[in-house]
């Protein structure tokens, strides 16, 4: 199996576009390349699975234990050539001191030669020690090449390679010039996403190209084919499918809505679901539903088609305090709030919550997060030892908004030991059969949301002899 990661020596060096590009670039070759990242992100895989043509795959040392994180790694790599892992802010980073979960560690785990993206603006000589600094930290790794990114000209492509070469033993694989009309505007969650890019497609196929004609290709796939042969994982005895009808689980997704993990989804087909999406900007009903995952997303962005969609606000509100069991994580929150407030605007939302989603200047929670069941979930106990008031669940949480407003007496599923939920205190807000949370979490990451969530509404359809059903 060929495979390589796309790494960087720190974050904001381009390293997205270039994945994105390299990943365009081999599909037109023909191959077919099979897209990961590492860590927790939504909005880079949905980037690299338009380039790929195939579903972007999260692996992340942090939640996942080295044995998921190989099973995870193998299980998405049928049929495909070539395997590109694109890392997250810089080669050695990551959240232990001691790199166990950094994107090195990764590249050893999985046998991966790194290709380092470096950002070239302002340096010349200086990019040697750089690069001499980055192999020195780990000389067990592999990084097999540089590629150069936002060259300012010939003149300056030509020193920084001369360094390389007089300093460094590192081929120099490319040298991408520094063209802003190939750039996406980063905002305050980073890149848009590709549902809200309307050239989304002629923007992938341009990265497609300037990589094709600015990068040898030949050579970084000798690269990634030095990986040698993959050892796949020990397979683990998948659950039988739960007897009786799969379950109509309604997945919003649109403009608005589309942080979804593939193998979360992949998680609750397992476990009897059949997905049914939903367009919360146009579709006027709801369907017929068991249940229902808003997941995150920008809805800030299109609260103005959000609240003008008030048929569909009204079925949901409906169907959820008449018992449609709901999961909603981040921007799914925001959108069952009362409102939602943002730059000198408000829209109404769902109206479900109690509390108004406000936007603030800066992030008010962002990273990995840490929670202590209350034993007030209603979704029940799947694994032998796994106590619904002590277990711990991991996650992770990135916001800019703030749940304000919201009343006394509430339950919540979760007391935060890491991070802020949804008052620094409390996360995974319990109204009827509703789980509100800022924290999003990983089925395949230890949480196993997906089958609990399934058994749960397994549970309320049986008490309730049918399906909801929304008009």
């Amino acid at each position: 199996m060929q495979r390589l990661l796309v790494s960087a020596a720190h974050k904001s060096s381009g390293k997205t576009m270039v994945a994105v590009g390299l990943a365009a670039a081999l599909r037109a070759r023909g191959l077919a390349l099979q897209p990961f990242k590492k860590g927790p992100d939504y909005i880079d895989p949905l980037w690299l699975a338009r380039a790929a043509g195939r579903p972007c795959f999260n692996l992340d040392p942090h939640l996942q234990s080295p044995q998921a994180l190989d099973r995870s790694f193998d299980a998405a790599l049928a049929g495909a050539d070539v395997a590109l892992v694109e890392g997250n802010k810089g080669l050695h980073d990551g959240m232990a001191l001691d790199g166990r979960d950094s994107n090195a560690a990764l590249a050893r785990q999985l046998g991966l030669p790194v290709l380092l993206v470096l950002d070239a603006r302002g340096m010349t000589r200086g990019i040697a020690p750089l690069i001499l600094g980055q192999q020195a930290f780990d000389p067990a790794l592999r990084i097999g090449g540089v590629i150069l990114n936002r060259v300012g000209g010939a003149r300056h492509e030509a020193k920084l390679r001369a360094a390389i070469e007089c300093y460094t033993a590192l081929p120099v694989l490319g040298a991408l010039a520094d063209d802003p009309a190939l750039a996406l505007a980063e905002r305050h969650l980073g890149l848009p996403t590709c549902a809200e890019v309307a050239d989304a497609d002629a923007r992938v196929q341009a990265l497609g190209r300037a990589v094709a004609a600015q990068v040898d290709l030949a050579r970084v796939l000798e690269l990634a084919a030095g990986a040698g042969a993959w050892s796949a994982p020990a397979t683990v005895a998948s659950a039988p499918m739960p007897e009786g009808p799969r379950l109509r689980i309604g997945i919003a997704r649109d403009r608005a809505f589309g942080f979804y993990y593939p193998d979360d989804l992949a998680a609750l087909q397992a476990a009897g679901a059949e997905l049914v999406f939903i367009d919360t900007l146009h579709d006027a009903r709801l369907p017929v539903l068991d249940g229902l995952f808003i997941g995150g997303g920008f809805p800030e962005t299109a609260m103005a088609a959000l609240e003008a969609n008030a048929a569909l606000r009204q079925a949901l509100r409906q169907a959820i305090e008449g018992g449609l069991p709901t999961y909603a994580e981040c921007g799914g929150l925001m959108y069952l709030s009362r409102s939602i407030r943002w730059q000198g605007r408000c829209a109404e939302m769902v109206g479900v919550i109690p509390g108004d989603a406000v936007m603030q200047p800066r992030a008010v929670g962002r990273g990995y997060v840490r929670l202590q069941a209350t034993g007030a979930l209603p979704w029940p106990v799947l694994r032998a030892g796994e106590g619904q008031g002590g277990g711990i669940v991991r996650g992770h949480e990135f916001h800019h908004s703030s749940l304000e407003n919201l009343p006394p007496g509430l339950r919540f599923a979760w007391q935060v030991q890491r991070g802020h939920g949804i008052d620094g205190r409390h996360d995974g807000l319990l109204l009827h059969n509703l789980v509100a949370s800022y924290s999003h979490l990983r089925s395949g990451a230890g949480s196993d949301w997906g089958p609990r969530f399934m058994a749960h509404v397994r549970r309320c359809r049986q008490r309730c002899g049918a399906a909801a059903l929304a008009a």
